[in-house]
């Protein structure tokens, strides 16, 4: 008996959050580990259905970087990366564009549907939906001093049409993101899908934005996981170098996003099982909220 008493338990835990969220929009970057094993990507599929099914709006940005270096690997192309951006001339980004719209995005979809939802794939450039412009990179040299340098068909993104996304979420379907932008003359980008889901998240207002990754979150000096971070103290955290490397991207993307008007951002570990409903619904939370 006390097992079943311990559910009902968890589903009264849950029940103050499910009433918060109704009606709300929370963006979730799906990448890592979480889209490579399968029990991840069943518990991940489920954990966004049921979300689904509470009233709770769910806009999912996907990545696609293995799969890239897989077929460019295939093709013999070889890749460049200037501070973690990937170079993309002509070639790659057509292999770029197949993969994550015509692969990886389909995969996502049916996966979604196969499990109960009712999921759209789109690209960036489907209703003009994710507008770029060329992204520049900034080269340091050892005497201190910086060059912009062009890496490419890379983008950022300028505007996001949150209409078509609302339009999807009215209609009580799943969009599904492929972090591939269009330019003003219709050239295609290659974009960085944290940068997506941040400014997907800002334009749509979200209540929150999950960044699913491989780590637990942001860690402290001594390892330890830091469970909540303060907008105003991530600079500091940044120059004592307490965030580092290439959690420094994803934090500034959670950054952007606040300030561009999503509420609350989440870097959570994708590699536990129900990561999403653990930190939506639970009093604790997982990974690293910043507010």
């Amino acid at each position: 008996m006390q097992h079943l008493i311990d559910k009902a338990n968890t589903l009264m835990e849950a029940l103050p959050y499910i009433r918060r969220f109704s009606g709300k929009t929370i963006v979730i970057k799906y990448g890592g580990h979480a889209m490579s094993d399968e029990k991840l990507k069943e518990s991940f599929a489920l954990d966004v259905i049921l979300l689904k099914s509470l009233g709770i709006n769910t806009v999912i940005v996907h990545g696609g970087g293995p799969q890239i270096n897989d077929t460019l690997k295939r093709y013999g192309i070889v890749s460049e990366f200037v501070r973690g951006m990937r170079v993309t001339d002509s070639e790659t980004m057509k292999v770029v564009e197949m993969v994550l719209t015509g692969q990886v995005n389909k995969e996502v979809v049916g996966y979604l549907n196969q499990h109960g939802g009712r999921a759209v794939g789109l690209s960036g450039k489907d209703g003009t939906l994710l507008l770029c412009e060329k992204m520049l990179q900034e080269i340091k040299g050892d005497d201190g001093s910086a060059e912009m340098v062009d890496i490419g068909y890379v983008g950022n993104v300028v505007k996001v049409n949150q209409e078509l996304i609302q339009t999807l979420e009215h209609g009580k379907f799943i969009p599904v993101i492929a972090p591939v932008g269009v330019g003003a003359n219709g050239e295609s980008y290659n974009v960085n899908a944290d940068l997506v889901a941040g400014r997907v998240a800002g334009a749509l207002h979200a209540e929150k934005l999950m960044l699913l990754t491989d780590v637990e979150g942001v860690k402290d000096k001594s390892g330890a996981l830091i469970p909540s971070i303060q907008l105003a103290d991530v600079p500091r955290l940044i120059n004592d170098a307490t965030i580092s490397g290439g959690m420094i991207p994803k934090v500034e993307c959670c950054v952007d996003a606040l300030k561009e008007g999503a509420r609350k951002a989440h870097i959570i570990d994708g590699r536990v099982r129900h990561a999403v409903l653990l930190e939506i619904f639970t009093d604790v939370g997982v990974g690293t909220e910043i507010a």
